[in-house]
């Protein structure tokens, strides 16, 4: 059985055959011999005499080198994710999500440079800002993420780079991620884009406008809660840019997680369309809800970045947030331990509900929290990554844990 990459099939069809040649799953007697890529496990690749040796592309994947250089099981995921993103050459992967925003930029940026990131990032981003980007020469400036002309007007000519992430993993925000691409393209700064909440199969990031389209791995392509790795996929200017980095950073994964990923993906549209469905009517039931201030939730009709949601993206997921009115942060924590068939835990993606506390204000640096027309008092956030229980059994979960935070407010 060939791989299914035509791109005529639907996303489904396609997650099923992607990454499977034949070459990979089968003996020279007996192509396409297992349905799943095998897990290669070695740090040597043998050849059979020295003019193999001489004579074996180095650097390309599909050819044994080395085994920081991947095997059939790492190759495979690459191939499939590649795919799954229009406009792409190919994807490297990387041991974390962390890891491939860092390869990423340490692949565009050098000393001296400006990097203009979304004042609404993933927090790992902005400590990278602070830190690592710092140590290395490369000046971090944020931006507020819907305000495209103060965009335009904050590129000067040692910015290099900008990194965008939509929705905000946190608030939420939708930003208007052509035209500010649009914006940085036509002063010649690379677009770097964290698309770890639509995936390409809600937002095909290099078609919007993106340079480079990163993905946190952990979260919708594993989809169980039990492995790490991260991606940054790329049209053939950085494809092979960020891959040589990579390499010289001695970034590697494991072919175990890359086999972990390979299966979570066949699965991945099945599990966004019912955690897309199951946030949808929580975020709807939590809205018109008394102790709630604000629903943060792009999919849902009048809620903030709705209107560019609908323009730009074609799918969703399992990841919102909502606005207490009022309240103590002592009554949150009272609503959240109240909780039973939601973890506590900073991940997302995963088949198992999980909440945690939005606090933004303090890593604000160019946009303000609470939101625009928010309450001053209404500030206390709670995130909720929306898994694969019953949304019926979910809601009554919420509603004792509102009752829980009015009781303690």
């Amino acid at each position: 059985m060939a791989e299914h990459d035509n791109e005529t099939h639907g996303t489904g069809t396609r997650l099923v055959g992607a990454g499977r040649r034949a070459a990979w799953t089968g003996t020279a007697d007996h192509p396409g011999a297992v349905v799943n890529p095998p897990v290669y496990r070695a740090s040597t690749h043998l050849y059979p005499d020295m003019a193999a040796l001489r004579s074996a592309p180095a650097n390309v994947d599909g050819n044994f080198y080395y085994g920081r250089r991947g095997a059939p099981t790492q190759w495979a995921l690459a191939e499939a994710l590649t795919a799954l993103e229009p406009g792409a050459e190919g994807t490297v992967l990387y041991p974390s999500g962390v890891a491939a925003i860092m390869g990423a930029l340490l692949t565009v940026l050098r000393p001296g440079d400006v990097l203009l990131m979304t004042d609404n990032a993933y927090e790992p981003s902005r400590a990278m800002g602070r830190g690592l980007l710092k140590d290395f020469g490369v000046e971090t400036r944020w931006f507020d993420p819907l305000d495209v002309a103060g965009f335009e007007a904050a590129i000067c000519a040692r910015t290099k780079a900008v990194l965008l992430e939509a929705p905000g993993s946190l608030t939420m925000e939708v930003c208007d991620v052509p035209a500010l691409a649009a914006a940085a393209k036509a002063r010649g700064v690379t677009v770097v884009m964290d698309n770890t909440w639509a995936s390409p199969l809600g937002f095909p990031a290099l078609e919007r406008g993106a340079d480079i389209a990163i993905m946190s791995l952990t979260k919708h392509v594993g989809g169980h809660s039990d492995a790490m790795m991260g991606s940054a996929s790329a049209g053939p200017k950085w494809q092979r840019k960020l891959r040589l980095r990579a390499q010289g950073l001695g970034n590697v994964v494991s072919p175990d997680d890359a086999s972990l990923m390979l299966r979570g993906l066949r699965t991945m549209a099945l599990r966004l369309a019912q955690e897309t469905a199951s946030a949808l009517a929580l975020a709807q039931w939590l809205e018109a809800r008394p102790e709630v201030a604000r629903v943060l939730c792009p999919m849902l009709p009048g809620s903030p970045g709705h209107d560019l949601w609908a323009r730009d993206f074609h799918g969703g997921c399992g990841l919102f947030s909502f606005v207490l009115k009022g309240g103590t942060s002592a009554a949150r924590d009272a609503l959240i331990d109240a909780l039973s068939l939601f973890g506590i835990g900073y991940s997302w993606g995963g088949f198992e509900s999980l909440a945690t506390p939005v606090d933004p204000a303090a890593i604000r640096t160019a946009s303000a929290w609470p939101l625009p027309g928010m309450d001053a008092a209404d500030r206390f956030g709670v995130r909720l990554s929306i898994g694969l229980e019953d949304t019926a059994d979910l809601i009554a979960d919420l509603e004792r844990g509102l009752a829980a935070w009015g009781a303690a407010a």
